[in-house]
């Protein structure tokens, strides 16, 4: 029984077409993708034709920040940024804000003091965004 579990695993398989015209087309992807982005071929880095400049750096911070970005664009508190339209959705905003209350149970004892204030607040705010949408909602409908 224990084989036949086994067997129910999945296989990857790579089907990506490498051109002989390519000066690295010889090299696996493998060492492709070890590669600095400036050094791959057709890479142009991270920023490149981007005038918004460097991202910020990966944090806690940025990353509750991120979803919380997220949460008020689905309350409709923020616009969409490629429509510059604001948009009500209040089960994706859920999802969003169950995501970072998830997140708080999950790291609980593993912050430091200042991400742990930070998503304890960030999480109240949107929690009672989210309530006066939702009792707002069905008020009015």
């Amino acid at each position: 029984m224990a084989e036949q579990e086994e067997d129910k695993g999945f296989k990857v398989k790579d089907r990506r077409r490498f051109s002989t015209d390519e000066p690295d087309a010889g090299s696996k992807p493998e060492e492709q993708a070890a590669q600095a982005p400036e050094d791959r071929p057709g890479a142009e880095g991270p920023d490149a034709g981007d005038d918004r400049g460097p991202l910020p750096e990966v944090s806690m911070a940025t990353f509750i920040f991120s979803l919380s970005s997220s949460a008020l664009m689905h309350l409709g508190e923020i616009a969409e940024p490629g429509t510059n339209r604001t948009i009500v959705d209040l089960p994706i905003a859920k999802q969003i804000i169950d995501t970072l209350g998830m997140l708080q149970e999950k790291t609980k004892g593993n912050l430091d003091p200042d991400e742990d204030k930070l998503l304890s607040s960030v999480l109240y705010d949107l929690r009672m965004r989210y309530v006066h949408k939702q009792t707002g909602k069905k008020q009015e409908g």
